[in-house]
């Protein structure tokens, strides 16, 4: 089976898509706060799995990076307003460093392909 690669450049793709499958890079977002910078960043994903024929409803996994657990709620209360209801992923979090200190939120999605 191809890959098919989408927004790709010297370093990494945003988007493969193998075998019905859409991985995404993760994902950081712009604003000052966690709810801002979550709502960025789930913007940036239902922008990335349209281009793979996906959505938000086709999500099988997630991975949640915070800088500090202690924003988990926020981060939270963004996501429950975004998630398509029935159709929670699979969904991890955890705390870690993430690329820049401006950064406090970074999430990665694989999904399926619509039919």
């Amino acid at each position: 089976m191809s890959i098919v690669r989408h927004e790709t450049g010297p370093r990494m793709s945003q988007v493969n898509i193998h075998n019905g499958v859409v991985y995404l890079a993760g994902q950081v977002g712009e604003g000052e706060s966690v709810a801002d910078q979550t709502k960025s960043i789930l913007s940036k994903i239902d922008n990335l799995l349209a281009l793979a024929n996906s959505s938000k409803e086709r999500i099988l996994s997630a991975q949640i990076w915070l800088s500090d657990m202690s924003d988990f709620a926020e981060m939270n209360a963004a996501w429950d307003a975004w998630v398509a209801p029935g159709n929670a992923p699979a969904r991890a979090t955890g705390e870690a460093k993430l690329a820049a200190p401006k950064y406090r939120v970074e999430i990665i999605v694989i999904a399926g392909q619509n039919d």
